[in-house]
């Protein structure tokens, strides 16, 4: 995942198609570190969002506006009075950095014509807009960066502009082949790693994908090479640079699991296709990607407070449990004193007075038992007080043991809640968590505070044989699942022995076929607290052996006989259905 170069190429070559010419009609700042440009093009009004975020620098056209500050911050203003109604010239990319010039032509005060520069560096946390005039010095800039900051290049007004070079890079547009094959073979390290630390604007990424085309070799250090290695290798890198002048991009977004994990500006087909999602605008592609990684950073922040509630009462909990293991071992001692109580009572007649012990035979195992005695007490009375320790045990026992029960059930509870947070994507799906908290009492309901609405629906995915599998995403929809949505032959699986989904699977009275098991366990094995491991076992049963235990926590069932397998935990082939 890197807003590399190539991905900077895309961006500028959409931008000439629909930005040259192109009227600033506003401009606005709607964060310390971001601008909303609305420029009028002969494409409509479109908007560019630029974004000098040190954690999460973006450039990208967007139909989505933005609630701006009352008063303009200095630099807005700036940009207003120079570049109001500016015509935008050109759009260019030195190189393949990660850097855009907007040349822009606008009417001085003196109605002279004039031409700026708005410059924009997606560096990381380096990245920075840069007001410049025709000559390259600096105007103004959305972050300063004096001297005491930076020794490389200060960013100030009245400085002059220019490109750092701090990393010693070629420029993968114009290498020939010689230079390639110097550069790229004499560096000891895998073919991928030399591939983005010889050239500008390449990501681990795409790298990976250029060694994908010559053969697969991205691993392979550059010394085990053989000449015709070197020789593929350096024509899948050639073609790519040539797609790119040429303007030939094909984005795309890789999801894992569902999940985004990687984009480029080409197409990364060492990805499996039914892994990947095509888009004919990298804009898009960029809006929708940070879209769901900000949904999910999002859902992380809002359900912080559950996850404190989950976790105080887990952890007291489990505090507890540990207390009582140890109270009930304290117990194993019960039968000994009932024993001696016993034993006293047959041979206690033996027993000198005053003796600190007594010698006896254990009639249940004919083993000699010595049994320590209070002196002060008669033989018949040091067997009344172990009877009395016995019972007081036996009752501690007794306690204890329907006590650990209940506690132990709370603690598999609240691990399922724990689970049920992790997969957790969007807010309506804390909030049936959350009714679920109220209704355990972990969370008291404000007074005249009504029961929340639920609109947050199960999983729904579609076998390869078109069998239709639901998974529930927390406690509440396991048990809607599993005794509403289920019938007696429908199947049911949940991972084995640890928290998480139950997965149910519409037969419609068909038998399913084996590829339908898999995939339903995978989901069971995904959405489970084993998700990180590289196998889960999996219960699977038909519905009708699945019941529910009175007064148990939603979601909790016993089953007793039932088939397993160990599956793998990659879902990124089960379709979805939305």
């Amino acid at each position: 995942m890197a807003f590399d170069g190539i991905t900077i190429a895309n961006l500028v070559a959409d931008f000439q198609d629909c930005l040259i010419d192109g009227r600033l009609y506003k401009i606005a700042q709607p964060e310390p570190d971001e601008l909303l440009l609305t420029i009028k093009s002969n494409k409509g009004q479109l908007r560019l969002c630029i974004s000098a975020n040190a954690s999460l620098p973006l450039l990208y056209l967007t139909d989505i506006n933005k609630p701006s500050p009352l008063t303009a911050p200095n630099f807005c203003m700036l940009l207003r009075k120079h570049l109001q109604n500016g015509r935008i010239v050109s759009v260019t990319q030195p190189g393949l950095e990660r850097i855009v010039n907007f040349e822009i032509e606008h009417l001085d005060e003196m109605g002279d014509l004039r031409r700026k520069k708005l410059i924009v560096e997606i560096m990381g946390k380096h990245s920075n807009i840069i007001f410049c005039d025709e000559k390259d010095m600096i105007l103004d800039s959305i972050k300063h960066v004096s001297g005491l900051v930076s020794s490389v290049r200060e960013v100030l007004p009245g400085k002059p502009y220019f490109i750092p070079q701090t990393q010693e890079k070629e420029n993968p547009l114009t290498v020939d082949r010689g230079l390639f094959m110097q550069k790229v073979f004499s560096k000891p390290a895998a073919c991928y790693k030399a591939l983005y630390t010889t050239f500008t604007g390449l990501s681990p990424a795409i790298s990976h994908e250029i060694c994908y085309r010559a053969g697969g070799h991205a691993d392979l250090p550059t010394a085990a090479c053989t000449p015709k290695d070197q020789e593929a290798l350096w024509q899948a890198f050639s073609s790519m640079m040539t797609d790119i002048t040429e303007r030939r991009f094909s984005p795309c977004i890789v999801y894992e699991n569902n999940i985004p994990a990687e984009y480029a500006a080409f197409l990364l087909s060492s990805y499996p296709e039914g892994c990947r999602r095509s888009y004919t605008s990298i804009s898009a592609l960029l809006e929708d990607y940070y879209a769901e990684k900000n949904m999910a950073t999002r859902i992380r922040q809002r359900s912080a407070d559950l996850r404190r509630i989950v976790s105080t009462a887990l952890e007291r909990n489990l505090k507890k449990y540990d207390l009582q293991l140890r109270q009930i071992k304290d117990t194993e001692k019960k039968d000994k004193y009932r024993i001696y109580g016993e034993l006293l009572h047959t041979y206690g007649y033996n027993a000198i007075p005053g003796s600190k012990s007594f010698e006896a035979v254990n009639y249940y195992t004919g083993e000699p038992v010595t049994i320590p005695l209070d002196p002060q007490l008669s033989a018949q009375e040091n067997a009344k007080k172990y009877f009395e320790k016995y019972n007081k045990l036996k009752r501690t026992d007794e306690a204890l043991s329907a006590l650990t029960k209940e506690v132990h059930a709370e603690i598999e509870h609240l691990e399922s809640v724990a689970t049920a947070l992790d997969i957790a994507q969007k807010e309506e799906d804390l909030v049936q968590i959350k009714e679920e908290l109220i209704e355990s009492g972990y969370i008291r309901r404000k007074g005249g505070q009504k029961k929340a609405k639920i609109t947050s629906r199960p999983f729904h995915y579609i076998s390869c044989d078109g069998f239709h599998m639901y998974v529930g995403k927390n406690n509440l929809q396991n048990e809607e699942l599993t005794f509403k949505l289920a019938v007696g032959n429908d199947w049911w699986f949940h991972a084995k022995g640890m928290p998480g989904s139950h997965v149910i699977v519409k037969t419609n009275g068909e038998t399913l076929p084996d590829s339908t098991f898999e995939q339903a366990a995978r989901l069971a094995a995904y959405y489970s607290k084993g998700r990180g491991q590289e196998k889960v076992e999996i219960d699977y049963v038909e519905k009708k052996q699945v019941k529910k235990v009175a007064g148990a926590k939603p979601g909790f069932v016993i089953y007793h006989t039932n088939y397993s397998m160990l599956i793998d935990t990659d879902i990124s082939g089960i379709q979805v259905i939305e």
